[in-house]
């Protein structure tokens, strides 16, 4: 398998015969991979781990801000991931259509039955289906690795912390996630309920290993096996819904986060009180007694931008474990001259997850009549 698609293929995404050879081309690869698989590590799950390893080690090396920038030059961000995530979930649909000939009662039995202690063996048949599992699998760490470099957000699958935040966004795998999202819109009312089934199963926590994402993904794969629907094998219908649905969560993912990094990234060149925005900032974010993903974000980006600008690291609010709003008060009260950078900061901060609140802006409130000339 080519370490990332061709130019040529991703233009000619509508070209049936360009994508079936690209596709065919990545399940020959995938094949070598799998008979490289012992029954154990299917029944255990390890299957998953070394598919991270073979999936992702040189693609991500390849794949960088770069490599998009010279492929696509000038080319907004939001175009480019469209563009993909339709083009994975066509290769997707594809895959699929080829491996649902192989698929079998006794191959959905045999997965359905991973976790059991009674050994496995691997015959064609399900060698095809771990092809089929696989394949989706390396297609949606990869389309949202992609997306992730697309809107320029760190990401090093090297940090464990790094690589399971990919892991959850590429496969969708906490419960429900997609669909509270209201990503499913995209799917048909006909296979909607299929492909809710398909998401449903329990929150899966990160202390629990890379083998359990891998049990987890054969057991939810088993739906997908050898049932027509409407003269259409599921397996395409599956394939093709879940990874638009995994792009597009992905998407929402990393978007998101691309517009908190520039927040951050804004607020912390504009500042002229760098240690002042930073305090600021926290108390902004604590005053509810409440932290949000978004604001939790914001913080970490914030800091990280303002050593970077600023060279300034502030050791005591690192360590800090309550904050005490007359220190910050008294911290504002020492500072001359023009405060308006720091108010900004105050209302973006407060804003960056939802209309500020009553807590928030009693905040912006007093900082604003502490800044206001006598």
């Amino acid at each position: 398998m080519t370490d990332v698609p061709s130019d040529d293929a991703f233009k000619a995404c509508d070209d049936d015969a360009a994508a079936k050879e690209v596709v065919e081309s990545q399940r020959d690869e995938l094949r070598e991979f799998v008979k490289t698989l012992s029954p154990d590590d299917i029944r255990s799950g390890n299957w998953f781990t070394k598919l991270l390893t073979h999936s992702l080690d040189a693609y991500t090396q390849k794949v960088n801000w770069a490599y998009f920038e010279d492929k696509y030059a000038g080319v907004p961000a939001d175009v480019i991931v469209d563009q993909r995530v339709k083009m994975a979930a066509r290769y997707a649909a594809i895959e699929g259509g080829l491996s649902a000939s192989a698929y079998t009662a006794a191959i959905a039995a045999t997965l359905g039955s991973v976790g059991g202690a009674s050994p496995l063996t691997v015959p064609a048949a399900l060698a095809t289906g771990m092809v089929d599992v696989a394949f989706v699998t390396q297609l949606q760490l990869r389309l949202a690795y992609d997306i992730a470099v697309l809107y320029r957000v760190p990401l090093n699958t090297s940090d464990p912390e790094d690589l399971w935040k990919l892991i959850r966004v590429a496969l969708t795998i906490r419960s429900g996630e997609a669909v509270q999202e209201g990503v499913l819109k995209v799917v048909p009312a006909l296979v909607r309920q299929v492909i809710k089934k398909y998401y449903k199963g329990p929150v899966l926590a990160a202390g629990r290993g890379l083998p359990f994402v891998g049990r987890h993904l054969l057991q939810r794969n088993v739906i997908k096996i050898g049932i027509p629907l409407v003269g259409v094998p599921l397996a395409v219908v599956v394939n093709r819904y879940t990874t638009l649905i995994a792009g597009r969560h992905a998407q929402s993912v990393f978007r998101n986060e691309a517009r908190v990094i520039e927040v951050a990234d804004r607020l912390s060149q504009r500042s002229d009180h760098p240690h002042l925005m930073l305090w600021i900032a926290w108390l902004v974010v604590m005053s509810d007694n409440k932290i949000s993903d978004d604001e939790a974000l914001l913080m970490r980006h914030l800091v990280r931008l303002t050593r970077q600008h600023h060279q300034v690291m502030d050791e005591q609010l690192a360590r800090l474990v309550e904050v005490d709003p007359a220190d910050v008060w008294a911290r504002v009260e020492t500072e001359t001259g023009d405060l308006s950078d720091v108010l900004e900061a105050a209302t973006r901060v407060a804003e960056i997850d939802h209309p500020r609140n009553s807590q928030e802006q009693a905040v912006i409130d007093e900082l604003r009549r502490r800044c206001s000339p006598v």
